[in-house]
């Protein structure tokens, strides 16, 4: 199962950001791993760089340190080829997602929800665009068959900014300091490579 049911008591919080790259790994494999331990994915966009401004910097990790850049590139095309993802390194990174996590917190207990962030997420680390605009946003989400114009309006109202807001504090408050994070209750699993674990411990902590 891909989103919440309250038949089953197993899930696994899934904490992301559109402009992530890893979690572009993650939430290309989710649900299919998800669906294979019988658990729920609690959709969970918080806005990572309110993260790395509380810890004083100014930019991505991966930009402020020249080394650990040149790395995670080379990581990410190795790690894309193992999962057969297809992957371009972004001319521009990292990319504001604003506005499409906006959207996400909107449609994040909604039936849509996954279609539309693996979608930014190829524009983003695949067709290497631009994902912070109206109009890729629109174009996605009327492919889907939603009524996009009401859904961005609602995105950009100040409730919903201020519950994009509190998600990213709540974040800060359960010490999540990278994207993606998994919770299997209150236990924490940070990064790509730990989703697997993170699955099976919120699959047994459900029987």
């Amino acid at each position: 199962m891909t989103t919440l049911d309250p038949g089953i008591p197993a899930k696994l919080e899934f904490w992301f950001d559109l402009g992530s790259n890893y979690s572009y790994l993650s939430m290309m494999r989710i649900e299919a791993l998800a669906e294979r331990h019988d658990v729920a994915i609690s959709w969970k966009p918080f806005l990572l760089g309110a993260i790395f401004k509380s810890f004083g910097w100014e930019s991505s990790p991966f930009v402020l340190q020249k080394e650990k850049g040149v790395y995670t590139w080379r990581d990410m095309a190795r790690q894309c080829e193992k999962y057969g993802l297809p992957w371009t390194q972004p001319s521009h990174f990292p990319r504001s997602a604003l506005l499409p996590m906006r959207v996400a917190l909107i449609g994040a207990e909604q039936p849509w929800i996954s279609a539309f962030c693996k979608r930014l997420m190829q524009i983003n680390f695949v067709e290497d665009q631009d994902i912070n605009h109206s109009a890729v946003v629109d174009v996605t989400l009327t492919k889907l068959g939603l009524p996009a114009q009401e859904i961005i309006v609602a995105a950009q109202s100040e409730d919903n900014r201020r519950d994009m807001r509190a998600q990213t504090d709540e974040a800060l408050r359960r010490g999540i300091f990278g994207a993606p994070t998994f919770f299997a209750g209150t236990d924490m699993f940070w990064g790509n490579d730990r989703l697997e674990d993170a699955l099976l411990l919120a699959a047994r902590k459900a029987k």
